[in-house]
């Protein structure tokens, strides 16, 4: 069936539901599970108007700051799919725009499945379906799931 499954997960209450159902998949296949967090690149005038500021305790510059939460959402994510029986499940962390950002590791990894969550934590939260994951279904070449 599946072999390899790439999870997007965000850290939202939609991602861990998607959490869920490709653990289901994964356990049913024997696939391993790719989970990737993406977080977004921040220009010099969204880091200047930033509540983070370099050499606070919040670690440095927002790039940094999103790069380290990002890296807690993606090991949370690998514990609780190991929590749910996940035998062989790694964790990535990527920057920049999130559904290409998704597409592309797809290929790079190799993944046969993509499986996101109908909404995540983006602004348009509440309508209809995400942004992201309306934008991966358009885009993949691979099959999508949306929980």
């Amino acid at each position: 069936m599946f072999k390899k499954i790439l999870l997007a997960h965000d850290g939202s209450k939609g991602a861990d539901a998607a959490l869920e159902k490709a653990a289901e998949l994964c356990k049913l296949s024997g696939a391993e599970l790719v989970v990737l967090t993406v977080y977004r690149h921040h220009s010099i005038l969204e880091a200047s108007l930033s509540m983070v500021r370099g050499g606070d305790d919040k670690g440095g510059n927002l790039d940094d700051v999103m790069r380290s939460a990002s890296r807690e959402v993606g090991e949370h994510a690998k514990a609780r799919a190991k929590e749910l029986g996940v035998g062989n499940v790694h964790a990535y962390i990527k920057g920049g725009p999130s559904a290409r950002t998704i597409i592309a590791f797809a290929k790079e990894q190799n993944c046969d499945l993509i499986v996101v969550g109908s909404r995540g934590l983006g602004a348009s939260e509440g309508y209809m379906l995400g942004s992201v994951s309306h934008k991966v279904t358009s885009i993949s070449p691979v099959p999508v799931l949306i929980t």
